[in-house]
């Protein structure tokens, strides 16, 4: 027979094993309530991703799918249903989970650069390029956190929101580059000879100007990356799970734009324009499969407004750019204090652009939007 002391120990152990088992499968039980089927899809040239941002149709099952019910009368799947699909918990719930990670992590980050009273957080300040640089980069960051942190109880892999880290500088970026640089200077060179700009005369001395132009360019690579992947990577990829790729694309643009007219100077055409811009930007993670062409022609456009044409950028003039230039003429022309964004012409080069990348970066033949 066995002492009190083993049984005592015996007992014990037991207890903790079973303690531990408990939380175990509550930690698995989380897991499968944010879990989300993959969709193995070939996402563009570049590589195959488990995302279906290019070519193939939509999932069949939307998570917003009620689930076979009980019998009636039972609250609690009333309750399940509003918060859990067939698949885990429905894509707006884990959109407005993720938002709410994402503004828990950047509100701490700034509350902390305020009391060390860093400059980038100091209200009402210069928008130089360091400031700017540390505001987009810390909100990249918390971007790119939250959707790790969900990822890993979704079991998806960061590449699937549309960001992979393999093909960061690579054809697609630099590619992306060059479309933005020739949009921005398409527009300004017909606003140009309509009598509506200025180049002026070059405003910094050599040694500043090529500094300010890796700084500048710096700092938009890294608004770039967080715009881009805070709207159309985690976000994007979740809510398409539920609604759709193009409805998901509408509301997360619409909301591009609103965040737009929080800027001094910015005015309703200018956050339609930005509106506009945010639906082409979607249609290219559609055809490219990911988020790095997007990424350069954002960094790129905006590079040219605020350092190579020396313009305002959604209404705000930023110190350190290059040259002494000046609009002049009606707002519909040159877009007024928005700059020009907020130009008529905008709208006319962003629908060229839609056609001209529509036939650049074709459907695959295998579509179902080829077959539509």
């Amino acid at each position: 027979m066995r002492s009190h002391a083993e049984i005592a120990t015996t007992s014990v152990s037991w207890r903790a094993s079973r303690s531990a088992g408990r939380e175990w499968s509550e930690v698995r039980a989380v897991q499968r309530c944010f879990q989300w089927r993959r969709f193995p899809v070939n996402c563009g040239a570049d590589e195959t991703l488990d995302i279906d941002f290019m070519n193939s149709s939509e999932p069949s099952n939307s998570d917003d799918t009620a689930p076979q019910a009980p019998p009636s009368g039972s609250r609690s799947f009333l309750l399940e249903s509003i918060f859990l699909g067939p698949h885990g918990v429905r894509a707006g719930w884990r959109a407005a989970f993720y938002a709410a990670l994402f503004f828990l992590f950047l509100s701490t980050a700034a509350m902390a650069g305020g009391r060390l009273h860093i400059a980038a957080f100091a209200p009402g300040g210069p928008i130089t390029p360091a400031v700017l640089a540390t505001q987009e980069g810390l909100a990249a960051l918390c971007a790119i956190a939250a959707a790790l942190i969900l990822g890993s109880l979704e079991r998806r892999r960061f590449p699937d929101y549309g960001m992979p880290l393999t093909q960061a500088f690579g054809k697609n970026f630099w590619l992306g580059l060059l479309w933005g640089i020739v949009a921005i200077s398409a527009l300004m060179l017909v606003i140009r000879m309509l009598g509506g700009y200025s180049f002026g005369t070059v405003d910094l001395p050599p040694s500043d100007a090529a500094r300010y132009a890796l700084e500048w360019f710096a700092a938009f690579f890294l608004v770039g990356v967080y715009e881009e992947f805070f709207f159309r990577g985690y976000l994007q990829f979740t809510l398409t799970s539920g609604m759709g790729f193009w409805p998901a694309a509408l509301l997360l643009s619409c909301a591009f734009g609103a965040v737009h007219w929080r800027n001094p100077g910015e005015g309703p055409v200018g956050v339609l324009s930005v509106f506009v811009t945010g639906m082409f930007l979607c249609f290219t993670l559609r055809r490219t499969g990911t988020l790095w062409f997007a990424i350069g022609f954002h960094a790129a456009y905006d590079f040219g407004e605020t350092y190579l044409y020396s313009v305002p950028d959604s209404g705000i003039v930023m110190p350190g750019h290059l040259l002494a230039s000046s609009f002049h003429g009606p707002a519909w022309l040159t877009g007024g204090t928005v700059g020009p964004e907020g130009s008529a012409f905008d709208f006319v080069v962003m629908a060229i652009l839609f056609v001209v990348f529509d036939r650049v970066y074709r459907l695959k033949p295998h579509s179902s939007e080829a077959q539509a």
